[in-house]
């Protein structure tokens, strides 16, 4: 059976076929392929199959394989055939899948794969082994069962076994075990001291009506369930608003104590605890927290001698930004993040614990694998949510066998939990602004996550027993103000703070007065202001204050010459080097800051008072270090139709001039920049005579290429003329020529 070649029947495909081509398999068009031949030999390169093979689901798997089990890869092989192996099942489909792809190629009576697919797909396609063609006849029927049963278990896939019987070669005669007798029958054959392979007619026979065992025609069923859309949503902005919260703790931590580079790169086992004790959270939550902030440019390595995780100078705007578009950086620089943070806390091939941020960790693929999962959800209708992840990973797993490698189900149950705990997903369904972030960025799913949350509420809740419940999220003013009054106790729909002395102190230290507290509560309380809650205020502001400090290197005033003595009295005095300058007044050679601290350290609760007397805010603004930008995963520009279109019509034009014969070609050395007079005399007789000629040249891509074209002018380095495939005029570099010849089926004479 003959059948036509792969370049052959390109050339006959339409223009619409190769377009398709080119859109399913991307690699083939960069560069440009010059010509068909070109196009054809990129085809059957073992890199392009393998590359195509990822998009094949299952069952079309099956078939390629199937195909080369009849040994398509060698010879043209029948559709019939290939039916015969399924028992039934229409293979149509699939055949149209790998013919649009160019995996096969030539019609229904003689298919055709690339030779390089087997090396590509599978050594040992469907579970078989290799081809030994004397044993088309070989009974298997009668064998005893002992022998039966190592086929069987062979048969069934992989067809090779590790053995010690494969050492020696004895008779039937004299063979003891099993492995021996069928060596000695010729059933199983030896590949070397330590491994027998089933062969193919053998492993066909054994399997009997199913000769490629269990074919996966359609996708595994996926449990769902219909949840209501708005809870959905609701449910993830909730979890946006605590990434958020959790976000801005730890900028706020680590601005004051960054955590220290490990020598390997990574973040230390002690730092991720207190990080997990800080925004009282899990470890795993704290590790996906530090990596999303490293790659949102929020925090960057220091590179110093000592190096640290320090907040970049873009965790500033972050700071104050509005809580959506917060959450819209954090959840880009997830959806884009090149790392794989589940791993985190397993062991590497040398039993070395991977650490948050380390180099490990890396996979430039992931964030094509985590959008393929957010795509099958976001492929559902809103609010469907599948009822088990591993059920998602199995169809998955069905559409693509190829990608993903051997963590290809691992990456699905990762995504599923770090989706729901960056509000992407919830409750195992897309939210809206998840679907949103996929399909158009983050500034349209701020946007929607800003639609999804409840409007912010101007009021609080003030209770018996100083806690301050925020019904919803605060409006940013209020928000502050109470931030910096009360510490947050409980997080969720109701956010729950607590008011303590140490609060109060901190507000009055930000330069809030007792006057300020008290309206502040009475006129954003729902409830009646506690009377322990304005005691609280009244009593820190008493004692707060009296002492007051200033910038001599540092000075404390006191109108109550008993607190002085106290304060000269006490052990600290003497490592702040105070001494007394007059009855009121101590002053030090150290920062004002840091004998503030001190003395709060002591007990004491001194205020910082500007040159005019009111008090100053001196609270550590934390360090910063420039940033860096966010690592960001660029995906492969799609090329437009139009653009393919026109790859097509080069590859057009490259096949018209292969097979257009030409006289005597003049050639043009390198070195000769533009060239020679010869080429330049050879192009003007041409635009002359109107003739046409076969240029040869390099495009902008470096790639070679050869087109027919009729010179109109040639000057001021450039070839003008009409190219013979298009029909339209085009412009050629002379530099860029490197050989020309006159169309033999012209007239040479003139």
């Amino acid at each position: 059976m003959s059948g036509v070649t792969l370049a052959e029947w390109l050339r006959a495909r339409e223009d619409t076929a190769l377009v398709a081509l080119l859109r399913a398999r991307p690699d083939l068009a960069t560069p440009p392929p010059a010509d068909t031949t070109v196009l054809a030999t990129r085809i059957g390169s073992r890199a392009s199959v393998a590359r195509a093979c990822e998009d094949l689901d299952t069952f079309t798997l099956t078939v390629l394989e199937a195909l080369l089990v009849l040994d398509a890869d060698l010879r043209p092989v029948a559709v019939a055939e290939l039916e015969a192996l399924f028992a039934g099942v229409d293979v149509r489909d699939a055949l149209d899948a790998l013919r649009e792809r160019a995996l096969l190629w030539g019609d229904d009576g003689a298919i055709s794969t690339p030779p390089a697919t087997r090396d590509a797909v599978n050594a040992f396609p469907c579970g078989l082994g290799r081809s030994v063609p004397g044993l088309a006849d070989a009974e298997v029927d009668g064998l005893p069962e002992d022998e039966r049963r190592v086929l069987r278990a062979l048969a069934a896939g992989p067809p090779v076994g590790q053995t010690r019987d494969a050492a020696h070669a004895v008779s039937l005669a004299t063979a003891t075990t099993p492995i021996q007798k069928l060596l000695a029958r010729g059933l199983l054959i030896r590949r070397d001291a330590l491994t027998v392979e089933l062969p193919r007619e053998i492993g066909l026979k054994v399997r009997g009506d199913r000769p490629l065992g269990d074919v996966r025609v359609i996708e595994p069923p996926l449990g769902t369930a219909a949840r209501e859309p708005s809870t959905v949503d609701r449910t993830g902005g909730g979890v946006a608003l605590e990434l958020s919260r959790h976000v801005e703790i730890l900028i706020k931590s680590w601005s004051g104590e960054p955590p220290p580079v490990l020598r390997s790169g990574g973040l230390g086992v002690r730092d991720l605890r207190r990080l997990a004790k800080d925004v009282n959270a899990d470890e795993r939550r704290a590790a996906l927290l530090v990596e999303l902030v490293v790659n949102a440019g929020l925090v960057a390595d220091s590179e110093g001698t000592e190096p640290e995780w320090a907040p970049t100078t873009q965790a500033d705007a972050w700071l104050v930004a509005a809580p959506e578009h917060r959450w819209a950086a954090l959840a880009q620089a997830w959806l884009d993040l090149p790392r794989l943070p589940g791993l985190i806390g397993q062991r590497d091939d040398r039993d070395r614990l991977l650490n948050p941020l380390a180099p490990e960790l890396n996979r430039p693929a992931a964030p094509r694998d985590r959008r393929r999962v957010l795509e099958a959800l976001a492929s559902l209708d809103p609010g469907t949510a599948v009822t088990d992840p591993d059920e998602l990973a199995a169809v998955l797993a069905w559409r693509a066998p190829r990608r993903g490698g051997r963590l290809r189900d691992e990456l699905v149950r990762w995504t599923v939990d770090e989706g729901t705990q960056t509000g992407v997903l919830a409750l195992n369904a897309i939210t809206a602004q998840g679907r949103t972030l996929l399909t158009e960025g983050p500034g349209p799913a701020a946007k929607r996550l800003g639609d999804a949350l409840p409007a912010p509420v101007d009021h609080v809740l003030v209770q018996a027993d100083l806690t301050v419940v925020a019904p919803g999220r605060l409006d940013p003013e209020l928000a502050d103000e109470i931030d910096l009054v009360a510490d947050v106790e409980s997080a969720g729909g109701a956010t729950v703070y607590r008011v303590h002395e140490g609060s109060v102190r901190r507000a009055f230290d930000a330069g809030r007065s007792a006057a300020d507290l008290h309206e502040l509560f009475r006129s954003r309380s729902r409830t009646p202001v506690p009377q322990s809650l304005t005691y609280l205020i009244d009593d820190t502001a008493r004692k707060h204050g009296r002492l007051r400090g200033g910038a001599a290197g540092s000075f404390l005033r006191c109108d109550d010459p008993v607190l002085i003595a106290e304060v000269l009295a006490h052990p600290t005095a003497e490592r702040l080097e105070l001494r007394r300058i007059a009855s009121t007044v101590l002053v030090s050679p150290l920062p004002l800051a840091e004998v503030l601290d001190a003395l709060r350290t002591a007990g004491f609760a001194p205020a910082a008072e500007s040159a005019d007397g009111r008090v100053l805010d001196l609270r550590e603004r934390g360090r910063r270090i420039a940033g860096k930008g966010r690592r960001r995963s660029v995906p492969p520009a799609v090329p437009s139709d139009e653009q393919l279109d026109e790859l097509v019509r080069l590859v057009r034009a490259g096949d018209r001039a292969a097979t257009t014969a030409g006289g005597t070609r003049v050639s043009v050395p390198g070195h000769l920049g533009a060239g020679p007079s010869a080429t330049l005399a050879l192009l003007q007789r041409a635009a002359r005579q109107g003739r046409s000629v076969l240029v040869d040249f390099v495009d902008s891509h470096g790639t070679a290429a050869r087109r027919v074209i009729t010179p109109q002018v040639v000057g001021g380095g450039v070839l003008e003329g009409v190219d013979v495939s298009y029909g339209e005029v085009r412009r050629f570099p002379l530099h860029r020529i490197t050989s020309a010849a006159l169309v033999e089926d012209q007239d040479d004479d003139g």
